[in-house]
């Protein structure tokens, strides 16, 4: 071991290298980081020299931890949640906290319609997109609703509703519309009926409007479908796509006063059914 340089390595750069090592992946770190690449490279590289310790093993595959990586690691736990409950803190007399919440277009349209416009409360909705539950694990997202329990630890998770699917359209409408099969309910649409779709779109508010112009019928969850007035339910629910919604937000994030009021009045909102 070589000379080791006194001054104490930034919290900026410990939670950089935290960053990299939940996600194992320098890339994934800059983008939940919002750090430029070759900077967190740079950076990284630094704090090994800083701290005279290799804490990576570099390769194909990613940036591993060495054993003495692992060992920061671990001592960094919780350093993430600290930055947040701080910067919640200073942020605190410019208004209610924002709360970051993915899931899917049809949940998120029946929360956006449930919540209380009550301008009183003390957090404020921030709609992303539906991604990976890892999102959740990196912070990149504070609540989410997912379709199947979160397998990570670390992610807390509550059951809301059984959410069943069926098939919504203008009286005497035939055809279907729909998205591309990159969820679960369009792949099974494409595999039982490709035949009978007569439009595609990427966006299902397009769909929608598609549907109540007449182009065919759609197949919604039917929490949505049974609140739009202008199409009628024209099936039972269908068997293969009923599932569990889940609430899931990070263990320790989950207790932060405008999370947890977030998570109340949502699972208000969607325990139903």
């Amino acid at each position: 071991m070589g000379f080791m340089n006194e001054t104490p390595p930034s919290l900026d750069d410990l939670a950089l290298f935290a960053s990299v090592a939940q996600s194992g992946s320098l890339s994934a770190a800059s983008r939940a980081t919002k750090t430029p690449l070759p900077t967190l490279s740079r950076r990284m590289a630094q704090l090994e020299r800083q701290l005279d310790r290799t804490l990576f093993q570099r390769g194909p595959s990613g940036y591993a931890l060495t054993a003495e990586g692992r060992a920061l690691a671990d001592e960094l736990t919780g350093l993430e949640d600290t930055r947040r409950r701080v910067a919640r803190w200073w942020a605190a007399e410019t208004g209610p906290s924002v709360v970051r919440i993915t899931t899917g277009f049809w949940t998120a349209r029946a929360i956006a319609h449930g919540l209380n416009p009550d301008m009183s409360r003390d957090w404020r909705p921030h709609f992303v997109a539906a991604t990976a539950a890892l999102d959740l694990a990196r912070r990149e997202a504070d609540i989410g609703v997912r379709n199947a329990p979160p397998e990570h630890p670390w992610l807390a998770r509550k059951q809301l509703a059984t959410v069943h699917f069926a098939f919504y359209g203008k009286p005497g409408v035939n055809g279907i519309v729909a998205t591309p099969p990159n969820v679960r309910s369009q792949r099974w649409l494409h595999e039982n009926h490709g035949t009978e779709i007569t439009c595609l779109a990427s966006d299902p508010r397009l769909c929608l409007d598609l549907a109540l112009a007449g182009h065919g019928r759609l197949l919604l969850p039917t929490f949505a479908g049974d609140t739009i007035a202008a199409l009628e339910r024209m099936s039972d629910p269908v068997p293969d796509l009923t599932h569990e919604a889940w609430l899931v937000a990070h263990q320790d994030a989950r207790h932060d006063p405008p999370i947890r009021a977030a998570i109340d009045e949502i699972t208000s909102i969607l325990r139903v059914g």
